[in-house]
């Protein structure tokens, strides 16, 4: 199995550029068609795309963290197991321990899904077996 990226993965960087391009560029600047021309994806932008971003942004960094102070003792990438214990802390820290004890955040049950469905994906992707490659003498002999 490869080694894990931490801060360096290819996915967590895709995953903070997009949230940058959407809180930065989207949002702001498209407030006034996508409401009007495309309500579901505004919608979708506006209330759930960061919530999808948040496992594939927020664990490399984490677990890099953890690897750090000696809490995480591997390098490989992050197994389900791993996944859904950080997503269940989080859930409960973002959508029932800020809402209610901090008064901060919403508690929107329906950030959930999205949580998970960031993750799942990240999970699949991070452990996805590499692709051999040919050799490169190989095609040019045909």
């Amino acid at each position: 199995m490869t080694r894990f990226g931490y801060l360096a993965d290819r996915l967590m960087q895709l995953a903070l550029a997009a949230y940058a391009l959407n809180r930065f560029a989207v949002l702001p600047h498209l407030a006034g068609f996508l409401p009007r021309r495309a309500p579901w994806l505004w919608q979708f932008l506006h209330a759930h795309f960061d919530d999808f971003l948040m496992m594939p942004a927020a664990l490399p960094v984490v677990l890099w963290l953890q690897r750090l102070t000696g809490l995480r003792r591997h390098d490989q990438p992050p197994g389900w197991l791993e996944m859904f214990a950080h997503l269940a802390v989080w859930t409960v820290m973002a959508k029932i321990v800020g809402p209610f004890w901090l008064h901060h955040g919403a508690a929107d049950v329906w950030d959930v899904p999205f949580f998970a469905a960031g993750g799942v994906l990240a999970c699949l992707w991070w452990r996805r077996h590499p692709q051999p490659r040919p050799l490169a003498g190989l095609n040019s002999a045909a």
